[in-house]
């Protein structure tokens, strides 16, 4: 969820802004990449193809926030990141995991910057999530098999 907040905070119809032409007229956008995961044309044709999720749209919350986790993982087993590890996952998202593993990220210190933001939300977010299912066992609600 951090990482969707940090790519298109949450909205669905996001997108790169559009570079221009003459300083006047819109010029084309600089990637690909659109909806709430903020994802790339080739990337989500991957995601679509690895898990046969054909109806999958980059503008639909549980397919977007799916996506991430997808990568995620794929990220967790090419890469050797934590699970955990929001600040490197981020990352390897921004970045790819080609890009990760050759540290490309390593002289943009204001993407290291994001990332870090990205690590302060998600465990506010881990926080929150926490303190929600304290509240539903201490009611008695079986809302989730813990």
């Amino acid at each position: 969820m951090a990482i969707m907040h940090q790519e298109s905070k949450y909205n669905a119809e996001a997108r790169p802004p559009r570079t221009t032409c003459l300083f006047v007229f819109p010029g084309p956008r600089p990637s690909s990449a659109y909806g709430y995961a903020q994802a790339l044309d080739e990337t989500w044709e991957s995601y679509i193809r690895a898990t046969d999720n054909w109806g999958a749209d980059r503008n639909d919350f549980s397919d977007a926030i799916d996506f991430i986790g997808w990568y995620c993982n794929q990220s967790r087993v090419r890469c050797g990141i934590a699970r955990n590890d929001a600040y490197n996952m981020y990352l390897a998202y921004h970045e790819g995991q080609g890009g990760y593993q050759r540290k490309t990220y390593a002289r943009k210190a204001w993407l290291k910057k994001v990332a870090r933001k990205v690590q302060t939300k998600s465990n506010r977010y881990s926080g929150q999530l926490a303190a929600c299912e304290q509240e539903f066992r201490k009611k008695g609600c079986c809302l989730w098999p813990f």
